[in-house]
Order: C-alpha cells, then sequence, then structure tokens
C-alpha cells in the first residue's frame, strides 16, 4: 500500500488533474473505448508500433451502462456516458494496474456536447481513480501539452489505416448477407487484416494500389449467392453510428434479419471536420496558417480517397465508396454546408448519397436528446423524401432507458416497407 501511494506522487497534478507525460509512454496502458470495430485494430496497430501500450475495450454489459450512470447525467450525452462507463468498468475489473493506466479519447472539436467529454471523463475518473490521466486526440485546440508524441509519418499510417479500415467494412458488409458457407468473410477479414498491419509497417503508401486490389481480390473469391436483399444504410451521431455499444450491436441486428447494411466511411466524417474550417475561414473571412494547413490536408485526403474509388470502379465487384465532393453537392440540395454542429451537414448528405446508389432503407441513430442530429438528421427527412420519394428513413433513439426490443420494433417496421417495395420493384 505504501508503495502505491508512493507511486501516486510520481504523477504530474498540474492544473488539479494528472497529465500523461511522454516519459510515461514506456510503462503506461491507454485505454481506447470500443468505436470502430473494422478500424481499431489497424489505428491500434499503428500505435503500438510507435512504441505506445493501448488496449481497446470491448466490455459492453449492463454493467458498463450502470458505471456511466452513476457519474453522467442521462440527459446529458448517450455516447459520454458509454465511455465513462467503459473506462470505470475497466478500471474495476482489476486487469489494469490503475497506477499505470490512462484513458484517451478523441474528439472532434465542434460545437455540440461532445466538446464536453474531457471534464466529464475528469469528473468521474476524480471520484474514483483520481490518478488516471486522461489523454485527448484532437487537432482543434482543445487540449495541449497533453504528452502524445504524434509525428508526420505516424500522421500519414494512421490516415492510411483509416482508408484501409473504410475499405474492409465496405466489402465484407457487401460480402458477408451472401456468403454461402458461414465465416468465410470473417477469415477473410482477419486475413485481410494481418496483411495490411504489415503494409502500414514497410510504408503502405508506396504500394496502397497493390494492397487496395489485394483486399477486393480476396472478399470477391468468397463464394456468395446470387439473391436480391434489402439494403440498410446507417447514418447518424458518429458514435452510435459505429459502435456496437452505443447502437445495441446494430449491423449484427440488421444481418439477422437477412439484410445488406451499408455504413458511410470513416474518412467522410474527418473530411467533414476538415472541410468545416476551411469553410469557416470562408463564412467568417478568417486569415491564419492554419487554413493553409486545412486545405492542404483535405487536398491529400481526398486525392487518396479518389484513388481508392477509382480502384473499387475499376475492380467492378463492389459498389464504391462516396466520393466526398458527391456528398457536399448531396448536402447543398437540403441543408446549408455552414449547420456543422455534431455531424451537421453530413446526415442528410449521406442519407441523400445512400439513396442515390439505391440504399433507400436508412437507420438515422441517434442519441436522445442530441440537438444537432435531431436538427440536420430527423429535421431533414421531409425534404429528404421530397426529393427521394421511395426513401424510407427510421429516427432511432439510443440511451440508457431505451430497450434494445424496443429499438429493434422500430427498425422492424422501417423493414417490413423495405421488403415490399423490393418486391413491388
Amino acid at each position: 500500500m505504501q508503495e502505491k501511494t508512493q507511486e501516486r506522487e510520481t504523477v504530474d497534478y498540474t492544473d488539479d488533474y494528472p497529465k500523461f507525460t511522454p516519459e510515461m509512454k514506456q510503462d503506461y496502458t491507454i485505454l481506447i473505448p470500443d468505436m470502430l470495430p473494422w478500424h481499431f485494430d489497424l489505428l491500434v496497430h499503428v500505435m503500438r508500433s510507435e512504441g505506445y501500450k493501448v488496449d481497446v475495450l470491448h466490455n459492453d454489459s449492463r454493467a458498463v451502462i450502470d458505471e456511466g450512470l452513476k457519474h453522467v447525467h442521462n440527459d446529458t450525452c448517450y455516447p459520454a456516458l458509454c465511455v465513462i462507463g467503459q473506462y470505470l468498468d475497466a478500471l474495476k475489473s482489476g486487469k489494469y494496474d490503475v497506477n499505470r493506466t490512462a484513458v484517451m479519447i478523441t474528439q472532434s472539436g465542434g460545437g455540440c456536447r461532445a466538446s464536453n467529454y474531457l471534464p466529464l471523463i475528469r469528473k468521474a475518473l476524480k471520484a474514483e481513480f483520481p490518478q488516471v490521466p486522461v489523454l485527448s486526440l484532437n487537432f482543434s485546440g482543445l487540449e495541449k501539452g497533453n504528452g502524445l508524441e504524434i509525428t508526420l509519418s505516424m500522421l500519414l499510417r494512421l490516415a492510411y489505416a483509416i482508408f484501409y479500415g473504410d475499405l474492409i467494412m465496405s466489402v465484407f458488409n457487401q460480402t458477408k448477407p451472401y456468403e454461402i458457407t458461414e465465416g468465410d468473410c470473417a477469415a477473410v477479414r482477419k486475413e485481410c487484416v494481418e496483411k495490411l498491419k504489415r503494409a502500414l509497417d514497410d510504408g503502405s503508401y508506396k504500394k496502397f494500389s497493390r494492397n487496395v486490389r489485394a483486399v477486393l481480390d480476396a472478399f470477391a473469391a468468397v463464394p456468395v449467392k446470387k439473391e436480391e436483399k434489402v439494403k440498410v444504410g446507417i447514418v447518424g451521431e458518429i458514435y452510435v453510428k459505429y459502435s456496437p455499444l452505443g447502437n445495441s450491436h446494430l449491423e449484427d441486428f440488421l444481418l439477422s434479419e437477412n439484410c445488406e447494411p451499408v455504413v458511410p466511411a470513416l474518412m467522410d466524417f474527418i473530411l467533414y471536420c476538415v472541410i468545416n474550417n476551411i469553410n469557416d475561414a470562408k463564412f467568417y473571412g478568417h486569415r491564419s496558417p492554419s487554413v493553409l494547413v486545412f486545405r492542404l490536408a483535405y487536398r491529400w485526403l481526398y486525392g487518396k480517397q479518389k484513388k481508392l474509388i477509382r480502384l473499387m470502379k475499376k475492380h467492378g465487384r463492389y459498389e464504391p465508396l462516396h466520393d466526398f465532393e458527391h456528398l457536399r453537392r448531396c448536402a447543398d440540395k437540403v441543408i446549408n454546408q455552414g449547420v456543422k454542429m455534431g455531424e451537421g451537414w453530413l446526415i442528410p448528405a449521406e442519407m441523400a448519397a445512400l439513396a442515390e446508389t439505391g440504399t433507400d432503407n436508412i437507420v438515422c441513430a441517434q442519441p436522445f436528446g442530441c440537438l444537432p442530429n435531431h436538427i440536420a438528421g430527423k429535421g431533414a427527412v421531409r425534404a429528404l423524401k421530397a426529393l427521394y420519394e421511395h426513401e424510407n428513413i427510421v429516427p432511432v433513439d439510443y440511451d440508457p432507458s431505451a430497450t434494445r426490443v424496443n429499438q429493434e420494433n422500430r427498425i422492424k417496421l422501417m423493414l417490413a416497407t423495405a421488403r415490399e417495395n423490393l418486391k413491388k420493384s
């Protein structure tokens, strides 16, 4: 007990909370809440290759939600409640040395409650684990000096990991519902992820095209049934759109209902965050060196996205990812690009792009009381249906008091209409 007290004294408590310093890199395990099952294998691999000890939390029992409810008001933000619950549940599990553990959260820095996650997390940890530092990975100046050493090389590798994650997520969802032998797709995914990890280690930017073609060929080799299934797009708040904990395993549910899930790319959200900074400079007349950096970043990221789309089109087997500039044009039909709180104009843009590529059925997943989602998501439904008469959209709220049965029943009603429309077509 005396040794543990001495260990706590070595932590930097600047500003009344512990800071993660570069010296902690070798000894501390960083916990990351599960949000992107498809991408985190690759993203975490990049961080580990840079010397960080990282664990992705997969605990998703009711105990996680109950832990979150102890420290976060249920009207605050459901994703914050889930994330804090995962942290506390993991720290109480005995699996980690709490004197050698930190937690990390990614933040876009937008004008919604997500920008307040840091003080919420720190308040919760201070009550039970005051020695655990909190790191924020963001590029908007929300948190500075948190001890993360991020180089340009690491950023490039993280970007390629996201492109690869988007590719695998897309082709898996386009293959899995039709596989003849159960488990074939999962085996191919595992094999592709391991190959891509090695590619990220030896400079994937030099072999990007080759790696993309290899993934496409591997999934295309899976024996499939030739039949038409209901396609269901998933849009909404970034966390509940992707996280199995946040959306009650929505993708698994759609697969169990004999549907094909269609999930927009994570890179679209990153490009959305970048272009919003450029738009702000145009709307408000800002001139700063950071705008030039955002322009260069956008040009590079969008160029790589277009290359990935070209490769998918050339392969011919799979529906390619959405082109981000096309998403912007879709948004302009419904809402101004100045509406950027939370996921803002990206939500109606994705719903429009899905309708234009044959995915009329859409689940708009939103945390209960999420104002940006209610305005830009649910609020845009009427305008979208006027543009795309066959679009079949169901907004679904996710919060600690909503039962999974009720959520799934709402989706089943939408699926009943979808199946009728499929028969007619």
